[in-house]
């Protein structure tokens, strides 16, 4: 993890870099020297990526300032500083790896924010459970209760009875989960609680005379949406029974009153300030031609103010297949923002999946300077201001295009030094940059796009060459 810098006027940062970042290093720290009125300065090492030094190398290279208070390596160098601090007898810090992000590092962040607390249940459910196997039941379980899940909600198929739910819901109950039964038939519900499932989804006035039998906590809903009397109806009947409950007024799809089933539900909390609320919220991420990530957040920040402390969600259709993972990040960011009064911003980047937070675009002059500092024939990889570009010794393209942009390299240098597996790279890392630029995200060579809680972090590549590449990039 990055240090956490302190500037002051008596402070004299020396920072130590590669070539590839120092113009945009320079012009930084210009602006964040008057903002906070510390002296500094840069020790370009000779190195273009600054990933491929060690504090060791370092060492050999230095040359530090009498002024220099403290000596700052980029966050790649976070490991094996002793021997280098030793030597130079000034206290290390350890800044980040992007240049670009010095700003933000050096104003100073707020403590690390706790999104550890939430209140809202999560009951997912496995649609048609009954048909599939056992172990195939379990093992989709499993996987709910990794992403979040507190309830697995046993979905029954309407069209016929399922004869061996009983063993359904003991093997669930036998692997230590919560489980639910998610049927109006009174038999499979029975079955279902005599082997441990603690809540039935739902009753009406169909089957709430079966309840008080169930020895369960039961939904209670609506005979159809927005029919008020049948829902009170069934409210009176599980109170006088002493049935627990919970009550979902259903949510219904954009379309066929969305709205008015939303505040149905604000009615309902009104009505019923003590009860315990249910929101089913499949009907929306299911039935809507969106991603369910943003969709998922607005519901549960509903919910949340409303102090509906469960919903039930399921992950059939692509778009919405990772619900219980997008609900559990969502629950979190919105306890977080009602109880400290805030918005939900600046918390986590967890749920930005398509966009990126923030860009940090270069400076323009800087891809020039490059161009003309660089020793070598290796190519750097830069996207933003809607092109791509492309830089090696002496040479700048950018194009919008990155099938242009390769016709033009090879015009240039045509098989000099682009054999088959470089071209392969250069393509898979035009492709992402041409993504990035599309969509608005950031791009990095050698690193993966950032899809929030969907990153799959890749090797750095061109990073983690040959030992002669290494010794080329540093004596370059």
């Amino acid at each position: 993890m990055p240090d956490q810098p302190s500037p002051s006027p008596n402070h004299h940062y020396h920072f130590v870099t590669g070539r590839l970042a120092e113009s945009a290093l320079r012009s930084i720290l210009r602006q964040q020297s008057e903002k906070y009125h510390f002296g500094y300065s840069i020790d370009v090492m000779p190195i273009t990526v600054a990933a491929l030094m060690t504090p060791r190398w370092i060492r050999r290279h230095l040359e530090v300032p009498d002024a220099a208070t403290h000596i700052v390596l980029p966050g790649y160098c976070d490991t094996g500083t002793e021997e280098l601090a030793e030597s130079v007898g000034i206290p290390i810090l350890i800044g980040p790896k992007d240049c670009r992000a010095l700003p933000e590092w050096f104003g100073g962040k707020s403590e690390p924010v706790d999104l550890d607390q939430h209140d809202i249940e999560i009951v997912a459910e496995l649609n048609h459970a009954p048909r599939f196997s056992i172990d195939e039941i379990i093992s989709a379980a499993r996987q709910l209760k990794a992403d979040g899940a507190d309830i697995i909600d046993f979905g029954c198929d309407p069209s016929r009875r399922c004869t061996g739910i009983a063993d359904y819901i003991a093997a669930l109950v036998d692997q230590g989960m919560a489980v639910s039964v998610d049927t109006f038939d009174p038999w499979e519900a029975e079955q279902a609680t005599l082997h441990g499932a603690g809540l039935v989804l739902s009753v009406n006035s169909q089957n709430r005379q079966y309840a008080k039998d169930w020895g369960a906590e039961v939904v209670a809903i609506p005979d159809a949406p927005g029919d008020d009397q049948s829902f009170h109806e069934t409210i009176d009947f599980l109170q006088r029974k002493n049935v627990p409950h919970r009550l979902d007024p259903i949510l219904e799809p954009i379309g066929t009153g969305f709205v008015g089933s939303l505040m149905r539900y604000s009615q309902t909390r009104s009505q019923y300030p003590d009860h315990k609320m249910l929101m089913g919220i499949g009907n929306l991420t299911e039935l809507t031609d969106v991603d369910s990530a943003g969709v998922n957040m607005i519901l549960m920040a509903i919910c949340q103010e409303l102090k509906i402390n469960s919903v039930l969600t399921t992950q059939v259709i692509n778009w919405s297949r990772s619900s219980v993972r997008e609900c559990d990040l969502a629950r979190r960011l919105t306890f977080h923002s009602i109880k400290h009064g805030i918005p939900p911003k600046r918390l986590s980047n967890q749920l930005v999946l398509l966009r990126d937070a923030k860009l940090l675009p270069y400076p323009k002059e800087t891809f020039e300077t490059l161009a003309n500092s660089l020793k070598d024939n290796n190519y750097r990889i830069f996207a933003q201001d809607g092109e791509i570009h492309l830089l090696s010794s002496g040479t700048h393209l950018h194009d919008d295009d990155p099938f242009r942009l390769f016709d033009r390299l090879m015009q240039l240098k045509v098989s000099s030094n682009v054999d088959a597996g470089h071209a392969f790279y250069l393509g898979y890392e035009m492709a992402k940059a041409g993504i990035a630029l599309q969509l608005g995200k950031q791009y990095e060579q050698d690193q993966a796009l950032n899809w929030g809680y969907l990153t799959v972090a890749e090797d750095h590549h061109r990073i983690k060459r040959t030992s002669r590449h290494r010794k080329h990039n540093s004596e370059s």
